[in-house]
């Protein structure tokens, strides 16, 4: 099974709009695919015009291959915390369908600091591709899991209730069914990694804001804040 950076050339893409210049009634900004480095962001800073005149901007849109992750991010995300989510993913071991699976469980999704975690945290969940129903559950663990030795009980196997049995199974495990398997929390301990702090985000991922001058009474400077 191929991992998810194979499908995929970004994690996903985001608009990034002069702030300044769509309050003026035009629509300046340009497509960004995450991860990026620094200077290609400051690159794309430069090309719509955020750093002189115009300082702020803001996100218009997003295109994201993960309906979850798509419905979460705002206008006014962080750059930094953006692009650190995105190069998670991106390296993410587990495929696409496991990574799929996991967002739709639903936990530890409820931010972008909660997702940064998430992907650090990927051996806290079990994903069992092509396994949709109660009845290919049941199946599962009883056939092929290696839990029961279904020869011993002779013809009674032919009476197993598959779906009964994998309906509890999910019910007492708190799984959920996706279009492409079943996935389920297994009790591993989950760790936060990330405590939200810009410090917290390795230097490879940080983007800051946009050289600009400050104009003071003795000289120019430049500021290095970053963009959150």
């Amino acid at each position: 099974m191929y991992n998810l950076s194979d499908s995929r050339d970004c994690a996903f893409e985001a608009f990034v709009t002069n702030l300044g210049k769509y309050n003026e009634g035009e629509l300046v900004g340009e497509w960004v695919k995450f991860p990026i480095t620094n200077e290609e962001m400051q690159e794309v800073f430069k090309r719509i015009g955020i750093g002189g005149r115009y300082e702020e901007w803001f996100i218009t849109d997003y295109d994201c291959p993960d309906p979850g992750i798509y419905d979460l991010l705002g206008e006014y995300e962080s750059l930094s915390e953006l692009n650190y989510l995105a190069g998670q993913i991106m390296e993410l071991d587990e495929s696409e369908e496991f990574w799929q699976a996991v967002l739709d469980l639903g936990e530890y999704t409820g931010s972008v600091q909660e997702l940064i975690n998430l992907t650090e945290n990927m051996d806290c969940f079990d994903y069992l591709s092509g396994v949709t129903s109660d009845s290919d559950l049941g199946y599962y663990w009883v056939e092929e899991s290696g839990c029961y030795d279904t020869k011993s009980m002779g013809a009674l196997s032919n009476y197993i209730d598959y779906e009964g049995f994998g309906r509890d199974i999910r019910f007492e495990e708190s799984g959920t069914f996706t279009d492409n398997g079943y996935v389920r929390l297994n009790g591993g301990r989950f760790v936060d990694v990330y405590d939200g702090k810009i410090e917290s985000i390795p230097e490879e991922y940080r983007i800051k804001s946009p050289n600009r001058y400050i104009r003071t009474a003795a000289k120019n400077e430049q500021n290095q804040d970053f963009a959150r």
